[in-house]
């Protein structure tokens, strides 16, 4: 598939073809997810190649070191390459969103002035549907406005994107409850506006006490404070190293029920899930009586309020420093039982060393072993697709001559910046 991909890009590259793959611009949609894709094919191509033993200079080939070296220092350059036009992807994705979110949110109107439209069929047109739908344009205007202010930023979407560059789940549930609220205070002000009596305009006045609406103000204000806490949890975690995070090249939708390394989050999950069912009940409640707030029933507020409670206790449970537990002399086939010495190979055995998000190659090049005063680079060894080296377990790193004999110290710094501990070891001559 990558000689494939390969190939098919080196042909719509050809001239006369416009932005047909050689447009890498981040400011040109289709060309920098064009060179994206190129690029990534390219990689692959290499890395399999590397893999398969092909590629490999003469020079160096006499020398498993040099050769390893020289394999990891051309993979390290190629990655940065598929970094960089990700990076421009990501931008170029995150400027043309705001206009899909604007369509969208302009299709759910007339979504809404579908099934009014139909549902007035018989009944007659009523003065809360009157009161609804202009509630959804003056809505859909703010957040067409808002697009196209944050529109750099993912457009309506701005606000529910986190420091990582991916969609915060805790934000999005927040967001979610806030614009039904709203939606229902907009409701109530539109039939306010168009009562004749008194009688009906203290209705839908009392339709606004908290004891109507009790359920449903505390769930806002339950997922909105979790909202702001989880923003702060994370960012003191980080700060104090006991959480790694890496920064995607651009938010997605799957962001929202998986972790940063795209595996499922069962914590995300159910309070997406719960969430969106008691908005959905609250929605409907809103559209059967229209003159209060959603009254969202106390059983069910409850289960919201436990979903969110599982979510937060998530957070401070994910992550951890990473450590490292072992460091032995790393040993071929053939060779002799000895110790550590300049120029063998160390195997450092522990935990944590790929942070969730940095298994691309771009990343793991980053990681950095110190042995004694001297930093060394950790050696990509790929293997059919994949890496062998490095690991999330294991790490393997040759010791340079500038380390002097005697008693040094390991230390790994993984891609996002965290400091293992310091572990001992003995260098001989």
């Amino acid at each position: 598939m990558a000689v494939q991909e390969a190939r098919g890009g080196a042909d719509m590259g050809a001239p006369g073809g416009a932005h047909a793959g050689g447009c890498t611009c981040g400011d040109c949609p289709h060309g920098a997810r064009e060179g994206h894709r190129r690029a990534v094919a390219e990689f692959l191509l290499m890395r399999d190649g590397f893999a398969a033993g092909q590629g490999v200079p003469a020079a160096v080939a006499h020398s498993a070191q040099a050769s390893r070296q020289w394999v990891s220092e051309e993979l390290s350059q190629s990655a940065e390459l598929v970094a960089e036009r990700g990076r421009s992807e990501g931008e170029a994705w995150l400027a043309r969103l705001w206009l899909v979110t604007t369509i969208t949110v302009w299709a759910l109107v007339l979504v809404l002035l579908l099934v009014q439209s139909l549902t007035a069929i018989g009944a007659g047109w009523t003065a809360a549907r009157t009161a609804g739908l202009l509630a959804a344009l003056l809505t859909a205007g703010v957040l067409t406005a808002a697009s196209w202010f944050h529109r750099a930023r993912g457009g309506a979407l701005a606000p529910v994107i986190g420091e990582d560059n991916r969609l915060s789940t805790s934000r999005t549930v927040a967001a979610a409850w806030v614009l039904l609220v709203a939606f229902a205070v907009l409701v109530l002000v539109g039939r306010l506006a168009a009562a004749s009596g008194h009688a009906e305009r203290d209705t839908l006045i009392s339709g606004l006490e908290l004891a109507r609406a009790a359920g449903v103000v505390t769930v806002l204000a339950v997922v909105c404070g979790i909202a702001v806490l989880v923003r702060r949890v994370v960012g003191l975690r980080v700060l104090a190293q006991r959480l790694q995070k890496v920064r995607a090249h651009r938010p997605r939708a799957a962001d929202l029920l998986t972790d940063d390394a795209g595996r499922g989050s069962f914590a995300d999950i159910q309070y997406v899930v719960i969430s969106t069912v008691a908005v959905l009940f609250a929605a409907v409640r809103l559209a059967r009586r229209p003159d209060q707030l959603p009254d969202l029933p106390w059983g069910l507020a409850v289960v919201v309020l436990v979903s969110a409670a599982t979510y937060l206790a998530g957070k401070y449970a994910e992550g951890g420093r990473p450590v490292i537990l072992s460091v032995v002399r790393a040993r071929e086939a053939g060779d002799l039982d000895a110790p550590i010495r300049t120029g063998d190979d160390i195997e450092i055995r522990g935990a944590g060393f790929v942070p969730p998000g940095a298994q691309g190659a771009d990343r793991l090049s980053r990681m950095v072993v110190r042995i004694g005063p001297v930093n060394v680079h950790v050696p990509l060894v790929p293997v059919s697709g994949g890496f062998s080296n490095p690991t999330d377990a294991v790490l393997t790193v040759p010791v340079p001559a500038d380390v002097e004999p005697g008693r040094v110290e390991v230390q790994v710094v993984t891609a996002a910046g965290v400091e293992t501990n310091r572990y001992a070891v003995d260098v001989t001559e």
